[in-house]
């Protein structure tokens, strides 16, 4: 029976809206009390016992500086000017001890602390790795590699300030400026208010600037991934680049993402050290009004030099210890910017999750017909597949074929449940698959693509990928049956030689059968091929053709191509365009029928770049 012509796009039904972007979902940024709230109780609350140990460290380090203040006095007064030499050992002996302690508390809890920081951020990068791939395929869509990458490494490595600098300034610098206000208290009272007369002014400025600096922070983390995610594409094509001599304008492209971080970055930096100035200018006010005041006493016999040299030196040591606090609000704000990040990312809820009980039985071998029944799914507004329907019967070869932008990488999507349809039913074996096992839905398929992925491992783990006792009689049959032992034997250390990042240091063709030989092992009742032998060479797609002949053999298989030659065998080709079902039917029927697969057909052959396709 002769097709009905494809309706016109306009024509179509309209999609149902898809679901917001996972990101919509989120709420408006949380307060900062939420934002260490949730810090607290998923990282830090069960090392407590470890934290205030380094807490208390920090606070003994900080505490020095008031036991130093308090023995200039008496090494003025009683020693310099008094005169009492048998007292020389006893101070020497007691500043001396301050600075030990100082030195061995500061080590210990600074190797503390950066254990917890490290410990507490790759808890959070698994975590977020952990979440990311439980997503979508429609967010991998949205978001680039690089970007994700920033997200999981640079913010939660920006989180590391929270431990390293936010923790130990507010615990030894807070514990240094209140001994050491303390000492000066001693001394005299009245020198402290009026060295303080000036903090009032300094709260304005900190808000402002404490504004500035989590705004700029923000900025600076979005502006990071952009430079993410450009060295990820460059990298990526970094051939093509070189073909074309686009060197240059790379570069070019990267400064200006750069460019965007730098400012971010300069102006975050500025914000914070502005906190830090502020701070000395209220010193110099507070230092210049105790030296009018208290230099007259001095003159007048109401106040000795040594302390004078004692509060001096206390007002001196606590400009360190307050420009760091004051600073403090900077890298705090920072350190919340990714805090929010991270915290917004892990808030992206799955779209694809473990259906509820009780679950649909996963089909067995020989059972395994799969149906597409009116499909229809978009990327966000974009229509993809509009009523899309299929049948590939068990333990056949179904060919998907059609022009790019059909749908056809669509279908193994949904039929994996990377993304689930709009409206409409997928079933295998006559089971809707939303109501089986996801883990077990997607182990009945084996799947070997065009550009299969491979990781930087060894040739046998990456064929194993994971799976445990496999014999080694087992390993030798998949790799003579994938055409794998062909070229193993002669790379430098077999099989424990590593192939490369994505596979680099392989061809092609060996790549391909590297996919295969997974495949095989995986073994699978579903096997998904798409366009597995397209890039390749006359040998080495004969050699992949005849390897993936066999790993077809007695399983349900389907197959997108855009060399027709290699679906003709096919049980079933099913001819798709703009996301509808146009024709369907054998190499031959489709052939007499004279439509779009014979005006394909007849187009391919007639291409003299596509030698291999035509007829013997």
């Amino acid at each position: 029976m002769q097709p009905s012509p494809t309706p016109p796009p306009d024509s179509a039904p309209a999609l149902p809206r898809p679901d917001p972007a996972p990101e919509a979902l989120v709420p408006t940024a949380p307060s900062d009390r939420v934002l260490i709230s949730w810090l607290w109780q998923g990282w830090v609350r069960r090392r407590l016992a470890f934290l205030v140990a380094g807490i208390l460290l920090m606070a003994l380090e900080g505490s020095m500086l008031g036991a130093l203040t308090l023995l200039i006095q008496p090494l003025f007064d009683e020693i310099l000017v008094g005169g009492q030499a048998d007292l020389i050992g006893w101070v020497a002996a007691a500043i001396a001890g301050v600075f030990v302690i100082r030195g061995l508390t500061s080590l210990v809890h600074k190797t503390m602390i950066a254990w917890l920081a490290e410990k507490v951020m790759a808890e959070m990068q698994e975590l977020l790795l952990s979440h990311l791939m439980r997503l979508d395929h429609g967010f991998f869509h949205r978001h680039p590699p690089g970007a994700l990458i920033e997200r999981v490494r640079g913010d939660s490595q920006a989180l590391g300030g929270l431990f390293t600098a936010v923790l130990p300034k507010l615990a030894r610098d807070g514990v240094s400026v209140i001994a050491l206000l303390a000492a000066a208290l001693h001394i005299d009272w009245r020198w402290t208010l009026i060295a303080l007369l000036g903090i009032p002014l300094l709260v304005l400025p900190i808000v402002l600037l404490q504004r500035i600096v989590r705004r700029m922070g923000t900025q600076a983390r979005i502006a990071s991934a952009e430079a993410s995610t450009r060295l990820d594409e460059i990298f990526h094509g970094i051939f093509t680049i070189q073909r074309s001599g686009l060197e240059a304008h790379e570069v070019r492209r990267f400064d200006r993402v750069l460019s965007r971080f730098r400012k971010a970055q300069v102006r975050t930096t500025a914000g914070a050290a502005g906190m830090g100035s502020l701070a000395d200018l209220v010193a110099a006010l507070g230092f210049a009004l105790v030296l009018i005041y208290g230099g007259a006493q001095i003159i007048e016999g109401e106040r000795t030099v040594g302390q004078f040299m004692a509060f001096f030196t206390a007002f001196a040591l606590l400009l360190e210890p307050l420009r760091s606090l004051s600073a403090l609000n900077g890298a705090w704000q920072k350190s919340l910017a990714s805090l929010e990040r991270v915290h917004a990312l892990l808030q992206v809820a799955p779209r694809i999750t473990q259906p509820e009980s009780p679950l649909a039985p996963l089909p067995v071998r020989g059972e395994t017909t799969v149906r597409f029944e009116d499909v229809r799914f978009a990327y966000e507004t974009e229509p993809v597949l509009r009523g899309f329907g299929l049948e590939a019967t068990a333990g056949q070869t179904t060919a998907l074929v059609g022009p790019s932008g059909a749908g056809k990488t669509t279908v193994f999507t949904l039929l994996t449940r990377l993304a689930d349809p709009q409206s409409g039913r997928i079933t295998i074996g006559g089971h809707n698959i939303r109501s089986m096992d996801l883990r077990g839905l997607r182990d009945l398929f084996a799947v070997v693509a065009q550009d299969s992925a491979l990781f930087d491992e060894t040739l046998r783990d990456n064929i194993l990928m994971g799976a445990r006792d496999v014999s080694a009689a087992r390993l030798r049959e998949v790799l003579d049956a994938a055409h794998v032992s062909e070229f193993a034997a002669g790379l430098p250390e077999g099989l424990e030689t590593r192939v490369g990042p994505r596979g680099s240091a392989l061809s092609g063709g060996q790549r391909q059968r590297v996919a295969i030989a997974r495949a095989l092992l995986r073994d699978a009742p579903i096997l998904l091929l798409d366009e597995a032998t397209s890039a390749l060479d006359a040998r080495s797609e004969s050699l992949v053709q005849q390897a993936l002949d066999r790993l077809s053999e007695g399983r349900t298989t389907l197959v997108i191509a855009h060399r027709l030659a290699t679906v003709r065998r096919a049980d079933r080709i099913v001819v798709m365009d703009r996301g509808r079902k146009v024709e369907e039917g054998d190499h031959a029927t489709l052939i007499a029928r004279g439509g779009t697969y014979a005006r394909l057909h007849a187009l391919q052959f007639a291409d003299p770049a596509t030698p291999g396709d035509r007829p013997d």
